[in-house]
């Protein structure tokens, strides 16, 4: 028993020395490789961008009775919200649009617009899953971007596209309005020397990838309206802003100069009264048939010189004052009649088309 003894003890010291002094070997982990650049993306071609822009495009057209007005829209979502320019609208009281995705037409309602920048937000009726465009993220392209402009170019309702560059950033112009002849300065503006025409405004200008980076708006347009353009010009709105704009009208919140919802009517043409250097009223020039003004009493000679309990000073004035307004809403206005007294009656403004 003692020497079974003794064994057992021994093994037991030989174990423990065993595991009190483990063998150690240095392990060296090499360093993960660098990890490769992703390639990056490539321009698409042609046939690539006109599969990614085309169905998110509509062509529209814009009636007021007696002319009309073709013009594109860039589709944000997927029941029909629409980005276009105001002038394709301005005027119109029948406006269809045709979705080049699917070939239907829609009825168009005018959610609300920005005179000043050119901008219009539609709503195609009934419509649904249409193709969505893809928006630039970036505040403006760098000149020398190759762009496409994308559109309804001449009315005839077939998308087509124009290759061009950007030529600058920042533009200030002064455009002429198609329609009415009148004139007004667009800030902010990209030129491109993409050749649009006519029926292109208020679609897709694109970058090599597809992504949406302005809003066709202008073309062929110099500082000086009667200088013609050696090469081709053209400007858009910076998505950018214009989706700032688009945000504004779909939180439901108007400002200086864009207007949300219906428009509102009083049914005159107006111009500013000028006497001894300083304006002094809104002239009426012309009072449609059976408006609010007719049946107030306004004819034309009479200066309108409130409004809506607002001094009156110009046509600026009464246009500011009546934006203001909604359909249905009544105001009291003041004007003096061609014998230079003084008159005052209550209207209700009625829905017209949008100006």
């Amino acid at each position: 028993m003692r020497g079974l003894s003794m064994l057992v003890v021994g093994l037991a010291t030989a174990a423990s020395l065993t595991l009190s002094a483990p063998a150690t070997v240095d392990t060296v982990v090499p360093p993960p490789p660098p990890p490769v650049p992703a390639a990056p993306p490539l321009p698409a071609t042609a046939e690539e961008l006109a599969a990614r822009i085309v169905p998110a495009v509509v062509t529209i057209t814009a009636t007021d009775g007696w002319t009309g007005m073709a013009g594109t829209g860039i589709v944000l979502t997927s029941d029909g919200l629409v980005l276009t320019n105001h002038h394709v609208v301005s005027g119109a009281d029948e406006i269809t649009a045709v979705s080049a995705a699917t070939g239907l037409a829609y009825d168009v309602a005018v959610n609300g617009y920005d005179r000043v920048h050119d901008i219009a937000v539609v709503q195609l009726g009934s419509a649904r899953d249409l193709p969505v465009a893809t928006l630039a993220d970036t505040e403006a392209p760098q000149v020398g971007s190759a762009v496409t402009a994308f559109g309804n170019a001449d009315g005839g309702g077939v998308v087509v596209a124009t290759p061009g560059t950007i030529v600058a950033t920042g533009r200030n112009v002064l455009v002429r309005d198609s329609v009415d002849g009148s004139r007004h300065r667009l800030t902010g503006m990209l030129q491109s020397d993409a050749a649009i025409r006519p029926g292109d405004s208020g679609g897709p200008l694109v970058d090599a990838f597809g992504a949406v980076v302005g809003v066709n708006t202008a073309g062929a347009i110099s500082e000086d309206p009667a200088e013609t353009p050696l090469a081709p010009e053209a400007y858009a709105v910076p998505i950018s802003a214009a989706m700032r704009i688009v945000e504004q009208i779909r939180s439901g919140t108007g400002g200086d100069t864009v207007h949300v919802g219906p428009t509102p009517l009083l049914g005159v043409t107006v111009t500013t009264v000028r006497e001894n250097g300083e304006n002094r009223g809104a002239e009426v020039l012309w009072v449609s048939f059976d408006s609010p003004a007719e049946t107030a009493g306004l004819d034309i000679g009479d200066i309108i010189t409130s409004f809506d309990g607002k001094p009156v000073a110009s046509n600026g004035d009464l246009e500011t004052l009546l934006m203001a307004r909604r359909p249905g809403d009544t105001v009291e206005i003041s004007w003096r009649d061609k014998t230079g007294a003084a008159q005052t009656a209550t209207v209700t403004v009625e829905s017209g088309p949008p100006r």
